[in-house]
């Protein structure tokens, strides 16, 4: 069975609550959520606030970033390169919005410290694991029995 590398991607990530950007120039990751569209664009959404380091980074036009993933829930280990730039797209923000979102701004989603974010990814090295502890323990044992190799995921080398 060949597998469908970008699109077990898009489900994971779909699936992550949390990981780690930043934009390429400053080595400094911050913790974001991300965010999918339904009709699935080929873009990773933030919520953001004014004032933020990430989104100064991007307040004078697009930057090389990356978006790090290490999500065991998902089975999702990722490096995601690509372009993170500031959008101002309400149709995408009403679409995207949600309950943690809400959390952090006082005038829910009309507030106006809001900053949309899009990262467009380039290339993502990514490690797709069993998201099964019982799947993961079977295999660690039967490969302790028979010296094969367990199959507890597998890697794929993404580029968009």
């Amino acid at each position: 069975m060949t597998k469908d590398a970008k699109a077990d991607f898009w489900d994971r990530v779909d699936d992550v609550q949390a990981g780690m950007l930043g934009v390429t120039s400053n080595t400094k990751l911050v913790p974001m959520s991300p965010n999918l569209r339904k009709d699935r664009d080929g873009k990773i959404w933030f919520i953001a606030a004014a004032g933020e380091d990430i989104v100064n980074a991007v307040s004078a036009g697009a930057q090389d970033a990356r978006f790090v993933i290490a999500d065991a829930k998902s089975g999702l280990y990722s490096n995601i390169e690509g372009s993170l730039a500031h959008v101002e797209d309400k149709a995408v923000l009403d679409e995207i919005w949600n309950a943690v979102a809400s959390a952090w701004f006082e005038d829910d989603k009309d507030d106006a410290d809001i900053r949309l974010l899009c990262l467009t990814p380039r290339n993502a090295p990514t490690w797709f694991t069993t998201t099964s502890g019982v799947k993961f323990f079977y295999e660690i044992a039967k490969a302790n029995l028979t010296d094969a190799e367990p199959d507890t995921g597998y890697k794929a080398d993404l580029t968009f």
